[in-house]
């Protein structure tokens, strides 16, 4: 389990540098230049999400079980990950009316995401996983939504192309993650029960 909690410091530590300090952000960026920022923020993700991964490998086989999921909560999960499929693949599409309408997208996918992975997930192992993800994306939503009335942020108006744009492709990930993808990627199908 340290493997993956450290992986998660790294990760959403990370990527909360610009909610606890956009003007720390903001001057590393103008120090080192934003090439070099980016290269630095993305070497330190990967190193943090191969942590996550590898720890989560790990933790989920011996981690204790602590809730049995309800009835129905698989059913409930899928159901959230079709509208955070959605959501990702709108971030993608920044004209589209969903993005238009949510303004972040790819947080609100995280937090759908999270949330239905513990409805359908009770061990110690996913509630340290997922429920760090939650955590960490409402966070970063109410910073992100606060950022934008502070700079006076005006999306652009929506284009019915990129909306279809991502919903088709929220339902192509959909459906290659239900048709197998999920279980070769991670060993568990969404649809066993």
């Amino acid at each position: 389990m340290a493997i993956l909690v450290l992986g998660l410091v790294i990760f959403l530590g990370l990527h909360s540098t610009r909610m606890v300090s956009e003007s720390g952000r903001e001057k590393a960026i103008a120090r080192i230049g934003e090439g070099p920022w980016k290269g630095i923020y993305s070497l330190i993700s990967v190193i943090g999400l191969v942590l996550i991964v590898r720890g989560f490998a790990q933790a989920r086989f011996e981690a204790p079980q602590l809730w049995t999921p309800l009835p129905g909560a698989r059913h409930i999960t899928m159901l959230l990950m079709l509208v955070a499929l959605i959501l990702f693949a709108s971030y993608l599409f920044k004209r589209s009316h969903i993005t238009v309408a949510v303004h972040h997208p790819m947080l609100w996918s995280v937090l759908l995401w999270s949330a239905g992975h513990l409805i359908a997930n009770g061990s110690a192992a996913d509630l340290v996983l997922f429920g760090a993800f939650l955590v960490w994306s409402a966070a970063d939503l109410a910073s992100a939504y606060a950022r934008d009335r502070r700079n006076g942020v005006v999306y652009p108006a929506p284009q019915l192309a990129a909306t279809a744009g991502a919903v088709v492709a929220g339902l192509v990930v959909y459906a290659l993650l239900i048709g197998g993808l999920h279980l070769w990627l991670f060993g568990v199908s969404p649809l066993a029960g």
